[in-house]
C-alpha cells in the first residue's frame, strides 16, 4: 500500500532540519520504502515540513518508519499525519 507521511516543522526549527538532513536522507536510502519525498516551503522558500510517499505492507510499518526517521527523533515536527494514499496519475 502507498502511504503519505505529511509533516509540519515546529516554528523556528530550521536548524534542527539542517543538522539532521544527511541522516534523514541516508535513512530514506537505507530503508528502501520511499518512492518520492520532498520538503514543503514557506512563503520565503524556506523548508518547513515534508511529504513522503512510501510503499509499505501495513500502516504499522509506516508508523514505525515515521517514528524512526532522524527528523522525528530530533524533535523537528509539530504535526505528523499518516494517510493511505492511492496513486492515480504519474
Amino acid at each position: 500500500m502507498r502511504v503519505a507521511l505529511i509533516t509540519r516543522d515546529k516554528a523556528g526549527a530550521l536548524q534542527i532540519r539542517l543538522d539532521n538532513r544527511d541522516a534523514h536522507l541516508a535513512y530514506i536510502a537505507e530503508t528502501g520504502v520511499v518512492e518520492m519525498a520532498g520538503p514543503f516551503l514557506d512563503a520565503d522558500g524556506t523548508m518547513c515540513g515534508s511529504m513522503i510517499i512510501m510503499n509499505v505492507e501495513t500502516m504499522a510499518e509506516a508508523q514505525n518508519w515515521a517514528d524512526n526517521d532522524p527528523y522525528a527523533k530530533a524533535g523537528l515536527f509539530e504535526k505528523v499525519r499518516i494517510e493511505e494514499w492511492k496513486k492515480v496519475i504519474g
